[in-house]
C-alpha cells in the first residue's frame, strides 16, 4: 500500500512539473500593479507632518512590493537610527503583508522567522494595498511607541487612500 502511494504521488509530480500539462492560456507575461514615486513621497511626507504635529521626529520609508525603498524622509531633529528601523519596519509590512502591531507577539521562539536578519516586529509598519493587489508598504520609526508610529503611518497612508481606492 505505502509503495502504490509513493508511485501514485510521483506520478502526480512528473504530472505537474511537466509543461505539456500546463494551461495552455496561461500568459506569458504577468502585469504587475506599482505605486507611483508620487503617491510615495505624498505618503511618506504626510506620515512625518502627523508626528511633527504631535511634537515626535521621525523617519518614514515607503518600499515597494519587492520591499525596495521608494521614499525616505527623516524629520530634522530625528536619530540616525530611525532610517535603517523605518526600513525595516516597512519591509516586514511587505513582507508579511500585515500591520506589525498584529505580529508583535507571533515569533517569539529562539529559532523563529523572527529572527531572520532584517525583520522588526514592532508596530509602526503597515501594507499598501491597491485594486486587490499589495502595492509597498510604509515604515515610520522615531516616537516614543510604536502605536505612535503606527497612528503615524495610518495618517500617511489616508492621505492617498482615495487614490489607492480608485485604482484598477
Amino acid at each position: 500500500m505505502k509503495k502504490m502511494l509513493g508511485l501514485l504521488g510521483a506520478a502526480a509530480v512528473l504530472t505537474a512539473s511537466n509543461p505539456s500539462t500546463w494551461a495552455a492560456d496561461a500568459p506569458v507575461i504577468v502585469r504587475v500593479p506599482r505605486l507611483t514615486l508620487e503617491a510615495a513621497e505624498r505618503l511618506a511626507h504626510a506620515a512625518v507632518m502627523a508626528c511633527r504635529a504631535e511634537g515626535v521626529q521621525v523617519a518614514a520609508t515607503v518600499v515597494d512590493r519587492s520591499g525596495l525603498p521608494m521614499v525616505v524622509l527623516r524629520d530634522t531633529l530625528a536619530p540616525p537610527v530611525t532610517l535603517e528601523v523605518s526600513r525595516q519596519k516597512a519591509y516586514t509590512a511587505v513582507n508579511f503583508n500585515a500591520p506589525l502591531s498584529s505580529l508583535e507577539d507571533r515569533f517569539t521562539k529562539p529559532f523563529s522567522v523572527g529572527k531572520v536578519e532584517g525583520l522588526v516586529f514592532s508596530a509602526g509598519g503597515l501594507p499598501i494595498e491597491a485594486a486587490g493587489n499589495i502595492v509597498g508598504a510604509v515604515g515610520v520609526s522615531g516616537a516614543p511607541t510604536g502605536a505612535q508610529d503606527e497612528a503615524c503611518a495610518r495618517k500617511g497612508l489616508e492621505a492617498i487612500q482615495t487614490d489607492l481606492d480608485l485604482a484598477q
